[in-house]
């Protein structure tokens, strides 16, 4: 079965400029967990936020993110959207991925609810005329009837919400990646919301999902990978996994 992601030894680093004394260099550390490694100028210090990562993922796998904060879990999402790429190592991708890692990006204060439809569509990779032939379905889900016709800039935060979630998830892709699960407003929305998140999962060929509710990983994926201090700590069956994560953090 092809791989629609593979990584080989990947490993990210990033410059932090201007570190001026030693002292400085301590907190990056103390900040990263020691991950830190000077070079040729003391002006900088080189923070490596990944450090060794190989898996693969093939149709039908879900892959479950764990780790404390600063693990490097969403540092792994940008990786495997594009928006990073390695310092070290290769990886690859395949298919049509769609990172939902902020569900709001791309939408336009002064532009109307139909008009941000489009905005964040056309962001989430589909096509003009892909929109088109979903939007009335994106504007029936929504509930928002004729505040679609006016700028969102005079919508509650819980009708943004409900918009931008309608339109994140309209999208066909073949790589899903998740940072948490997304916020969906006001409790008369949430049954709805849920069905058409679980309906979007389905229609992935792979998930990968950060999360820290364990019930979630647990019920979402057949994998999860564990990671500490941006290394690969444990990759294997959810319950094993997390049964060794939450043992540790005890």
């Amino acid at each position: 079965m092809t791989n629609l992601i593979e990584l080989n030894d990947v490993s990210i680093e990033f410059p932090v400029f201007d570190a001026k004394s030693r002292s400085f260099k301590s907190q990056v550390a103390n900040l990263t967990r020691g991950v830190i490694s000077s070079r040729k100028n003391n002006s900088t210090v080189m923070v490596k936020s990944l450090d060794g990562l190989s898996f693969s993922l093939s149709e039908g796998d879900k892959l479950g993110l764990i780790g404390n904060n600063g693990a490097g879990k969403s540092t792994l999402l940008k990786l495997l959207a594009g928006i990073y790429e390695p310092t070290k190592g290769t990886i690859d991708r395949k298919g049509k991925i769609v990172p939902l890692l902020d569900i709001a990006l791309g939408m336009d204060d002064d532009s109307t609810g139909y008009q941000n439809i489009k905005l964040r569509g056309l962001l989430l990779g589909m096509s003009n005329s892909e929109i088109d032939s979903k939007i009335e379905e994106i504007a029936s889900f929504t509930e928002l009837g004729d505040y679609l016709d006016l700028p969102i800039r005079v919508y509650s935060t819980g009708m943004r919400v409900r918009l931008a979630f309608a339109v994140s998830t309209s999208v066909d892709p073949d790589v899903l990646l998740l940072d948490e699960i997304i916020g969906t407003g006001d409790a008369s929305f949430l049954n709805k919301a849920k069905k058409r998140f679980e309906e979007l999962k389905e229609r992935a060929k792979v998930v990968v999902l950060s999360s820290h509710d364990n019930n979630v990983i647990l019920n979402t994926c057949n994998k999860v990978l564990w990671l500490e201090g941006g290394k690969p700590k444990m990759l294997g069956e959810p319950e094993q996994v997390l049964n060794m994560y939450m043992n540790s953090v005890r």
